[in-house]
This record gives C-alpha cells, sequence and structure tokens, in this order.
C-alpha cells in the first residue's frame, strides 16, 4: 500500500468571507463543519454550520446578527494552511437552526451560487435571429451576470421560451447540443463540455484516492442516432445522423457506443423527430445527443483528500486501477466538506464515454 500519512499530517483550513469581510474569530471557534456541492447540472450550494449556544450568558448567539441577513455575498476558500483556494461564491439563502434536547442548538447559514438568479421566474419570451450562445448573453446579462459562451454557429429564425424559468431554458437549449450552464463566481458559462484536453490533476489510488466506485454499461449505448426535421424554406426533410466515429474527446480506447455495437449485434439506434429547421441544426442536434448518450457510458463516484483544484467540468486522471478503469474521466459534481475533528475531504461524481 503506498504511504498517505503525508497527506493526513497536512493542517486543513478555510476562509470564509461575508459581504465583503472575513468572518470573526468567534465564528471559527463555533464552526462545526463547512460543506460546498457544486454541480454542472443544478446550483451550486454551500451550508455553513456552527454552535449558536453562549454558555456564559444562557442564551442563543449568531442567530439574529445582521452579518448573515440573506442576500449577502458569501465567499468560501479551503485547502491548507497558508494555501486556501476559492471554491464558492454567492449569496446568502436562508438559516437554519436546530434545537435538540440533548445537544447544542445549530445554525447553518445556506447559500448558492448565483446560478439561482436564472431559477427566480418562469417566463414566456421570443428570441429572433438569434444563436443559443447570443441567448445565453443575453439572459446573463438580464441576471446581472457576464458570460462567457462558447459559439454555437447555427442561427435560428424564431426561439421560444415557454413558461420556463431561465435556468431550465438554458438547460434545455444545451443539452439538445451537448452544451452545459453554470456560473463561476459573477460569469455564466454557456460551452460545449470539456471532454479535451489535458486532465486539471492525477488521483492515485490508496494515495490520494480513498474509494472509487465506478459502473460501466453498454445498456443505454446506441449504434447511432437520427434527427429528422423539416426545412421550411426548402420544403424538404433534414436528416442529420452521428455515429460512434463521431464521439468527441474520447476518455479511453473504445467508447460506448462502439462497444455495443461491437458486442452486441443489431444494436439499437436513436431517431428523434425534432422542429429542426435547417441541416446545420440537425447535424448539431445529433452530435450533441450522441455525446451525451456516450458519455453515460461509465459513471460512478468517488473520494478524496480534501482536493481543492477537483472541480466540476474538468478532467481529472485515475491510475492504479488497471487497464479499463484507470484514465482519464469527466467530473460532473463535487463536494468539498470540511468537518471539525476530521478534516477536509472531497467526494466527487463522474461521467466517462469511453474504457481503456
Amino acid at each position: 500500500m503506498a504511504d498517505r500519512a503525508r497527506f493526513d499530517t497536512l493542517a486543513p483550513d478555510f476562509r470564509i468571507e461575508i459581504d465583503g469581510r472575513e468572518v470573526p474569530a468567534g465564528f471559527r471557534a463555533d464552526l462545526v463543519n463547512v460543506r460546498i456541492l457544486d454541480d454542472v447540472e443544478s446550483a451550486g450550494m454551500c451550508a455553513i454550520s456552527l454552535e449558536c449556544w453562549d454558555g456564559a450568558e444562557m442564551k442563543v448567539k449568531w442567530i439574529d446578527d445582521e452579518l448573515f441577513r440573506e442576500g449577502k455575498a458569501v465567499v468560501v476558500h479551503m485547502g491548507y494552511t497558508d494555501r486556501v483556494t476559492e471554491l464558492f461564491s454567492g449569496e446568502i439563502s436562508g438559516l437554519e437552526p436546530e434545537f435538540h434536547t440533548s445537544e447544542s442548538p445549530l445554525l447553518t447559514i445556506r447559500g448558492f451560487d448565483r446560478r439561482h438568479r436564472l431559477m427566480k421566474q418562469k417566463k414566456t419570451k421570443s428570441y429572433l435571429k438569434m444563436k443559443d450562445s447570443d441567448i445565453a448573453r443575453q439572459v446573463a446579462s438580464d441576471a446581472g451576470l457576464s458570460a462567457k459562451v462558447d459559439d454555437t454557429k447555427v442561427t435560428f429564425d424564431h426561439v421560444f421560451q415557454h413558461n420556463q424559468t431561465n435556468l431550465e431554458f438554458l438547460q434545455q437549449r444545451a443539452e439538445r447540443i451537448g452544451y452545459e450552464v453554470f456560473v463561476d463566481g459573477k460569469t455564466l458559462n454557456f460551452r460545449s463540455r470539456a471532454v479535451n484536453g489535458q486532465e486539471a490533476l492525477v488521483l492515485r489510488r490508496e494515495v490520494e484516492l480513498l474509494e472509487f466506485y465506478p459502473r460501466s454499461t453498454t445498456m443505454n449505448q446506441v449504434a447511432d442516432v437520427t434527427v429528422r426535421g423539416w426545412d421550411p424554406a426548402q420544403k424538404r426533410e433534414v436528416v442529420g445522423k452521428s455515429r460512434p466515429g463521431d464521439v468527441k474527446g474520447r476518455l479511453g480506447a473504445t467508447s460506448g457506443p462502439a462497444a455495443a455495437q461491437r458486442s452486441f449485434q443489431g444494436s439499437s439506434t436513436l431517431a428523434v423527430r425534432s422542429p429542426v429547421s435547417s441541416q446545420a441544426e440537425a447535424d448539431s442536434m445529433a452530435s450533441g445527443i450522441m455525446n451525451e448518450i456516450a458519455l453515460g457510458h461509465v459513471t460512478g463516484d468517488g473520494v478524496c483528500i480534501g482536493t481543492p483544484e477537483l472541480r466540476p467540468g474538468k478532467l481529472i486522471k485515475i491510475e492504479g486501477l488497471g487497464q479499463r478503469f484507470s484514465g482519464l474521466y469527466y467530473v460532473t459534481a463535487v463536494e468539498h466538506s470540511y468537518l471539525r475533528g476530521r478534516g477536509y475531504r472531497t467526494g466527487f461524481s463522474f461521467k466517462r464515454n469511453a474504457t481503456g
């Protein structure tokens, strides 16, 4: 077994800022745990729990403190002594006190990243002569956010948002073409999944990696995807196709669709009828569906020592699991947790479109 002692002896540390100021020393002394949930599919969340009972005065404390009013900015850093990293930037959304008969009262301060601004209201709205990337920029601006988008290239005559929140609407548009929507600080990102390039970090079994539970299946994989629509200008059917060879950024030797096609005769095909109106839109949609399906070939969860560099939307490399399950994985969700008396751990969920 590899020696992990050098990691266990590191001193976990954190820094919390509310309304632009670091929390007072008394807050740190009363802190019980900090949890940060970060996900490419839903709004990021932080939960900060602390004891809220003053034993000398025999009364509750912190609960009525003006520092914790809803809407105030909250920033959480985690890591180790002298090298903490910002992992959450959002706004306080609520307070959750707990009163027990046999334990000290607890107060949990809960906040969400600024993606929550896109969840407040269902809207019905039309967008004319715009690309999905242009729509994402406009939605971000309306929510007081800057935008960082990948150009989606296809311009639509008319896109209709029907009784949806802005987040539901953007996620629907993203899902059609294999994109993702997330907020980093005050910036909304609308981009293709980052399954190409170099890994952000390496996790080795029994060194940094404490637990790992991958699940591989071909049951959800298809041999090809066909999208059919109608071009009203040309008055003809448009057909977009995507096959296993079109899987982008293969994270292993054999993609899920290729494995299904190779192993099972008559592998299923996916036919989609959709109101697409051009060949470019049909091709883009077929490619997006195929890549989303492929990314579900391997899914699972893991736990490692506290690792601030581990973030959703990034690639990581796993070593020490044999040829089939070692390699690159795409991280979809991360939970950073600091617990008084236990230290700092990072849990994560992942997807992979191929095996070794």
